[in-house]
């Protein structure tokens, strides 16, 4: 039998000097205020969080609900249309764009990923890809949306899944890997 040399993951030589997704100063004061108004169970009024997330360069829409305990990475990369909700604990990891159309449900605990890594380089590069969400879709409770997906609109993500690759429009999709389960039909 013929030994193969194979190379090893070496994160000594992870370097993600490229990315950066804003100064120190700004990058420390989110920190600080968004554990006080936004990642917390303090009850803070809905139109603060929106405020203090627009402060820091998100655009949000109008009447966006956004309970307890929610985290957002930088919401300079971060975009809520109407009408939309944001559950408790939700993850909001944008490292990169995340696009949140109107009327969305993200329920509790989901996690929006734009961030990963490279497995096939020895030093484990980052990868950022945005994320799209359309009008109307649902992401179920404790699911996860991974880098680069598109979520259709009214598109549903069932709880638990996990969405790797992009759901098309009025489809229900649920495991991990989400697979498409069947057409969402709503009815007035």
């Amino acid at each position: 039998m013929e030994k193969t040399l194979q190379i090893q993951t070496n994160l000594a030589g992870y370097n993600n000097s490229w990315y950066k997704p804003g100064g120190k100063v700004k990058l420390l004061l989110w920190y600080i205020v968004s554990r006080i108004f936004v990642n917390t169970y303090l009850p803070f009024p809905m139109a603060i969080k929106r405020l203090v997330l627009q402060m820091f360069g998100a655009k949000i829409g109008s009447n966006v609900v956004i309970k307890p305990k929610v985290n957002i990475k930088y919401p300079w990369f971060l975009v809520i249309e109407k009408n939309t909700w944001v559950g408790e604990k939700v993850w909001i990891d944008n490292l990169t764009m995340i696009h949140i159309g109107a009327n969305v449900c993200l329920s509790q605990g989901c996690y929006l990923l734009t961030g990963n890594h490279d497995f096939t380089t020895s030093s484990f590069d980052l990868i950022v890809k945005p994320i799209t969400i359309e009008d109307g879709a649902w992401i179920g409770a404790q699911s996860t949306v991974c880098p680069g997906v598109h979520v259709g609109s009214h598109a549903v993500l069932t709880v638990n899944s996990v969405a790797t690759k992009n759901m098309e429009p009025y489809s229900i999709y649920q495991g991990n890997p989400a697979v498409f389960v069947k057409r969402r039909i709503i009815k007035s």
